[in-house]
């Protein structure tokens, strides 16, 4: 017998018990993984050791997770025992959904196949079919992939550094989504899936929408731009881990100027199309949520403008933060320095009314160090010079109400990626803008992982209050990814990540991120450009930003 610790109370079990056998049977489906002493665990993990206990719900973040990869895995068996010889690929896409496509040629997922799909999803959940984890050596684990027509899955074992494989089997199907997975099908209760030109949209619940499924919300501007950005991994056969393994391993330096052309090419486009309006456009407003880029994008914009002799002056909204001691806490007694509040509005759009108008203006600085404003400089600006403002809540017209919408060019960046591991694995991109962070905090504020994983819930609670809800508001969207980026990445994030213990509360997330990261072949960064938007993240930037 061992003693185990739940809720509270302390309680003999068997040895080998499994997590799911504590929890009674009307409730256990509420359930989607759970914490053994600390570490993240399948509800068909066996107990062998005295442990403490905490079962996750859906509101859960990781939880969300299993729920989410057991959902994809439920969607890759309709397609296979349907349309067994038909290949699909899943991507995150706009309204926190999944959108799924074909990869086969001629095969089209009109309304008739959208049905089936549903009706047999609906099905497996009824069935509450057993998903089994099961362990294999890479030569099994070659043989199940080549049966079940999982190419893109054994392209990526060369890659793994481990002998053994993990697969979960379901009625006769094998796959792997990377993630923990739920006991069985019966535990997807919520979804729901919908034709969405040329594939179907996948909508599940969100820990963030308290286990709710949101309400599917069209963007137009950010949906332009992740099939801009999915094309864009197909055209430089880019889009899976394995092949930009390949990429690197062929040619290092001919990909990464590859990637960085890219970025040189929406610039090009971007000040373009800024120059022709140049008579109407006084203000231009970058926003984004965290480790987009934002400083240096607005930096090589500027440059941009410049080579069309277009001289812009540059304010950060930053300076404009209210004394620090004047800031009332929230109702949880700190205070969130992501609320638009704790900006003096007033004061930033009277003065960028008087810049506009000609008028000297004296530019406050905060001080960050004293947490203050102190006397920053004085600033005149020509009629024919816009003014860049970059800053999380430069989309929102609360900012700058008082000058007129033409007079305005907003600029949304974020790192669209559609790389996935594998078609049935996409990598999330908060995922890879935490990783930026993390790499970014420890090399220019000697700040540990755990540190910045510590604040990573705010932020991201501040960038759906703050940040997406006028994002498509803007007027161009700039997608910071490089496509390389994580090869890069990996080198100086793996260390950070793999000091954290496994007593950490975060070290559930590092596991994660280690988990992705390994499977990228490491790049020399000496080839990267100084002015390249990666290295505001890793160091050795010519804006020394």
């Amino acid at each position: 017998m061992i003693k185990i610790k739940l809720n509270e109370k302390t309680l003999e079990v068997k040895k080998g018990t499994l997590l799911l056998e504590l929890l009674e049977e009307d409730v256990r489906k509420n359930y989607y993984t759970c914490l053994v002493n600390g570490r993240l665990r399948e509800l068909t993990y066996p107990l062998n050791q005295n442990a403490e206990i905490e079962f996750l719900d859906i509101e859960n973040t990781e939880s969300m997770k299993t729920y989410e990869a057991t959902l994809r895995y439920m969607i890759a068996k309709a397609f296979h025992d349907l349309y067994p010889n038909v290949i699909v690929r899943f991507n995150y896409n706009v309204s926190r959904s999944i959108f799924v496509k074909s990869e086969t040629p001629g095969f089209i997922i009109d309304l008739h196949v959208a049905n089936n799909i549903k009706e047999y999803i609906n099905t497996l959940v009824s069935k509450d079919l057993p998903i089994e984890r099961v362990t294999v050596d890479l030569d099994k684990a070659k043989k199940i992939y080549e049966e079940f027509n999982l190419h893109d899955k054994l392209d990526i074992l060369a890659y793994r550094p481990e002998s053994l494989v993990h697969l979960y089997k379901c009625d006769n199907y094998y796959n792997y989504m990377h993630a923990y997975m739920a006991p069985s099908t019966g535990y997807i209760k919520k979804f729901e899936i919908k034709p969405y030109s040329p594939g179907l949209i996948v909508q599940y619940p969100r820990a963030e929408y308290h286990g709710e499924i949101p309400p599917f919300e069209e963007s137009i501007v950010y949906g332009k731009t992740l099939k801009a950005a999915a094309k864009w991994g197909q055209t430089i056969n880019a889009n899976t881990v394995d092949k930009i393994n390949e990429r690197v391993t062929e040619n290092t330096r001919d990909f990464i100027q590859t990637c960085e052309t890219k970025h040189n090419n929406m610039l090009a486009e971007l000040s373009d199309m800024i120059a022709k309006d140049i008579e109407n456009i006084r203000l231009i407003l970058i926003a984004g949520p965290s480790s987009s880029g934002k400083t240096t994008f607005s930096n090589r914009l500027r440059i941009a403008l410049m080579a069309r002799g277009i001289t812009p002056y540059t304010i950060s909204m930053d300076d404009y933060y209210i004394d620090r001691d004047k800031i009332k806490p929230g109702k949880d007694g700190k205070l969130d320095l992501e609320d638009i509040n704790t900006l003096d509005i007033d004061l930033f759009n009277e003065h960028m009314y008087q810049l506009i108008n000609g008028e000297e203006v004296d530019i406050p600085k905060f001080d960050f160090t004293i947490a203050r404003r102190v006397k920053g400089h004085k600033i005149k600006v020509p009629q024919n010079s816009p003014i860049i403002i970059e800053g999380i809540h430069a989309l929102n017209e609360q900012m700058s109400s008082s000058i007129p919408k033409h007079q305005k060019f907003k600029i949304f960046i974020s790192p669209q990626i559609q790389v996935n591991m594998d078609n049935h694995t996409p990598i999330s991109t908060t995922d890879l803008r935490l990783i930026r962070r993390i790499v970014r905090d420890k090399e220019f504020r000697n700040a540990s992982a755990e540190k910045t994983m510590d604040m990573w819930k705010s932020v991201r609670n501040g960038e759906f209050k703050w940040i997406y809800p006028h994002q498509e508001q803007s007027n161009y969207v700039y997608n910071s990814e490089l496509s390389y980026e994580l090869c890069v990445l990996k080198k100086y994030a793996m260390p950070l990540l793999r000091e954290i213990s496994s007593e950490s509360e975060y070290y559930i997330t590092a596991n994660r991120l280690i988990k992705y990261l390994k499977y990228f072949k490491e790049i020399d960064e000496s080839a990267i450009p100084c002015n390249s938007l990666i290295r505001e993240f890793i160091g050795g930037s010519c804006f020394n930003v």
